[in-house]
């Protein structure tokens, strides 16, 4: 009888031959910033003033997408959202900081969660090596509790050349407020848009939200650079994005254009064929939610896409058609209780505002701590120093529609919901019907009333806070 040994060792020795010969997975280094929109970033030619050289490289070096939209806008149901590939409200993750969390709903993950299980390394970085004097947030942030704990294989950089593959997000905190203000950016070079007052506060705060923005390139500047000299790059995907829109007066925590839409680049490996969909140093105008991002990196990287996961991926070979709408959702923000739904298409904006009586400038602590806007507007306005425009959110009650023509009023300042015009009377009709589709389809779990009244939420968020708050400010230039 011949022995299985030699069989066994020519297995073996092909099954080698085979690793040896293909290539490198692919890593991920997703980087993402909180409470910023593109007007920020110079790439975007959006702000005269903003000055962000080295995402600017990035963007040069890979794709920038121009309509790239968080599906709510602020940080945990945006996060619950975009780090699972599917909706808050689907997930019933909807309420800012929920303080009922509860498990998943089988068959959905967090991403990382679904690159270990493909032997993936995960990482939410917050230590570099000290000369980069640099350091991650390490948010999470989400509105549910995760199947797996702990979620992340580690923390630290220098785990992750001799951990590949690998899935690593880092998490930056400079453009959140308070800002670190710098006072590069001169005040009076900022455009402001229409619907705010021309007031040195204004002026001053929004030059110190872009001074965080150039402080925040230059520790992306340095993660780059470090990548290289890992020898990384040759095989990292990168991609750079905001959490949820700037956190301005219309921007953060409501469904206009300023509260949704992000910055977003990717950059490929050089040397690598590229995906379908991608060239290099292109800007790209598609329509795409953050949900998309995690089934886009799955499938990049091989990973069976979950059947539940409601995102779609946008490159490679499994990527769809390019999508004719994108949806928001706005619920209970800190003690603030609103409904807000939002769908865009390539030119219109409609929003559904379910609690029309709650104002827009309803009480809300941590703006009127944080937001000079916030507390000088209606101050203004009972002083009678505010134009039509800048006077609207000062209204006792919300619209119950809006719509917006974007090719004609970027900044969102005429709703055209009682138009008589016949176009836009059609989009009216059209989106309406979209969202309320939406709605259905998706299990929009914001029909049904939270459990807990408005001031028992806010308590219970504010404990949590108490108890959980993580304040970490980034160290270095």
């Amino acid at each position: 009888m011949k022995s299985p040994i030699p069989r066994f060792l020519a297995l073996l020795t092909l099954a080698n031959a085979a690793f040896a010969a293909a290539p490198a997975r692919l890593n991920i280094l997703w980087l993402i910033a909180e409470d910023t929109g593109p007007s920020a970033y110079s790439c975007y030619g959006e702000q005269p003033a903003a000055h962000t050289p080295n995402i600017d490289r990035l963007a040069a070096e890979g794709v920038r997408y121009t309509r790239f939209f968080t599906t709510a806008p602020v940080c945990s149901p945006s996060r619950s959202a975009f780090n699972t590939g599917m909706y808050q409200t689907t997930l019933g993750a909807h309420q800012h900081r929920t303080p009922d969390k509860k498990p998943l709903p089988a068959g959905v993950r967090t991403l990382p969660e679904w690159f270990c299980a493909a032997g993936y390394h995960t990482a939410n970085v917050r230590e570099f090596p000290a000369a980069m004097n640099v350091r991650g947030a390490g948010k999470t942030d989400w509105n549910f509790i995760a199947n797996e704990q702990p979620l992340y294989d580690g923390d630290r950089w220098e785990d992750l050349a001799r951990r590949q593959p690998f899935y690593a997000q880092v998490n930056f905190q400079e453009t959140h407020r308070d800002f670190s203000a710098e006072g590069i950016t001169d005040p009076a070079k900022i455009v402001l848009p229409p619907y705010y007052p021309d007031h040195p506060a204004i002026r001053k705060d929004y030059a110190d939200y872009l001074d965080s923005a150039r402080r925040l390139d230059g520790k992306i500047a340095r993660i780059l650079a470090r990548l290289e000299q890992d020898g990384l790059a040759g095989n990292t995907i990168v991609l750079f994005m905001g959490d949820n829109g700037e956190a301005h007066i219309r921007g953060k925590q409501f469904c206009y254009e300023e509260g949704l839409r992000v910055p977003f680049i990717v950059r490929w490996p050089k040397g690598l064929p590229a995906p379908q969909g991608y060239r290099p140093g292109s800007v790209e105008s598609r329509l795409l939610e953050a949900i998309d991002v995690a089934p886009t990196l799955l499938s990049l990287t091989g990973v069976a896409l979950p059947p539940k996961m409601q995102g779609a991926p946008f490159l490679g070979e499994k990527a769809g058609a390019p999508k004719s709408y994108v949806f928001g959702a706005r619920d209970r923000c800190d003690e603030t209780a609103m409904r807000l739904r939002t769908v865009r298409d390539a030119r219109y904006r409609y929003i559904r505002t379910f609690t029309p009586e709650v104002p827009f400038f309803s009480p809300n602590a941590y703006k009127a701590r944080q937001y000079p806007a916030w507390t000088l507007v209606p101050k203004l306005h009972a002083e009678g120093k505010l134009n039509d425009i800048q006077a609207a959110l000062c209204a006792p009650r919300q619209p119950e529609e809006q719509l917006f023509d974007l090719e004609s009023d970027p900044h969102e300042i005429r709703n055209l919901a009682a138009s008589a015009d016949a176009t836009h009377a059609a989009a009216l009709r059209r989106l309406r019907a979209e969202l309320e589709s939406w709605i259905e389809r998706t299990d929009d779990q914001g029909r049904f009333p939270e459990k807990l009244s408005p001031a028992e939420s806010d308590a219970a968020v504010r404990r949590q806070q108490g108890a959980g708050k993580q304040k970490q400010k980034s160290k270095g230039e």
